[in-house]
């Protein structure tokens, strides 16, 4: 990958993006992980007013702590940078309360609840956004966005635009060692921070970013009869869980109305 060329054409095409949108910059969610990392630098580069905003809930100290480096280093080396933290906390345990129903009677709570986070930072990134005057920078790659569909609905999918999400994960860590992010960003293992029990990406998915890239990459031309061993396995986590997020990846489903049934309005 020619790194340099593409962290060019990312902040410009922010840059660009942002002046005909007639907004002042962008509103980046930083969880101390890669993603978020790569965006808010891009972000920072254009010149333009980019927020950066942590938003724990019921959050890891690590986690917290990563996110509040990168964010101090960004601010040290831009001048446009703006860093904030929102404590989610109270207002998720408001919700809990309020939605909390039994285990055993909805086993998808767990999820919902971890689902129901991210809806949660959505909601202030574009709070924070629109009293600003900014737009919400999505942090999202090409493997969760177009290839699991590994985000939330509504969620972190929620955005105004999307810089990296043609890159695959390892060309995000690619760019981040060559926009030369704190340690703990590069070296940062992916987790989405939705759950009260350690568990990262690979764990929840079963499988490897590098793993999901071949697949994805060579997705629609094989079958799972071109495989055999590991790759085999990954190609049916892969096609099950792309199957499952279709309602993620593809456009909103619009039910047409023949023009013939509509009443004559003149």
């Amino acid at each position: 990958m020619q790194t340099q060329k593409v962290i060019d054409h990312i902040v410009e095409w922010l840059k660009d993006y942002a002046v005909k949108a007639k907004v002042n910059g962008y509103v980046i969610g930083v969880s101390g992980g890669v993603d978020s990392g790569v965006v808010s630098t891009l972000a920072a580069m254009t010149g333009l007013k980019t927020l950066l905003i942590e938003m724990p809930i019921r959050q890891k100290p690590d986690q917290i702590d990563r996110a509040w480096e990168h964010m101090n280093d960004l601010k040290s080396k831009f001048p446009n940078v703006e860093a904030m933290s929102v404590d989610l906390t109270p207002a998720f345990e408001e919700l809990y309360k309020t939605f909390d129903v039994k285990d055993d009677l909805y086993p998808n709570e767990k999820l919902a609840f971890a689902n129901t986070r991210s809806r949660l930072r959505m909601l202030t990134l574009y709070y924070y956004g629109q009293i600003n005057g900014l737009l919400v920078c999505g942090t999202g790659n090409k493997v969760e966005d177009f290839g699991i569909g590994f985000y939330t609905k509504y969620g972190d999918g929620g955005v105004d635009v999307s810089p990296i999400a043609d890159l695959f994960k390892t060309e995000v860590y690619t760019l981040a060692k060559a926009l030369n992010l704190v340690k703990n960003i590069q070296e940062a293992i992916p987790t989405d921070g939705l759950w009260d029990v350690d568990r990262t990406d690979e764990q929840q998915i079963g499988a490897t970013y590098p793993e999901l890239e071949k697949i994805q990459k060579e997705y629609g031309n094989k079958t799972a009869d071109d495989y055999e061993g590991r790759d085999k396995e990954v190609f049916l986590i892969f096609d099950r869980m792309h199957k499952a997020a279709k309602h993620k990846i593809d456009p909103i489903p619009v039910c047409d109305i023949p023009e013939e049934w509509r009443e004559n309005q003149f």
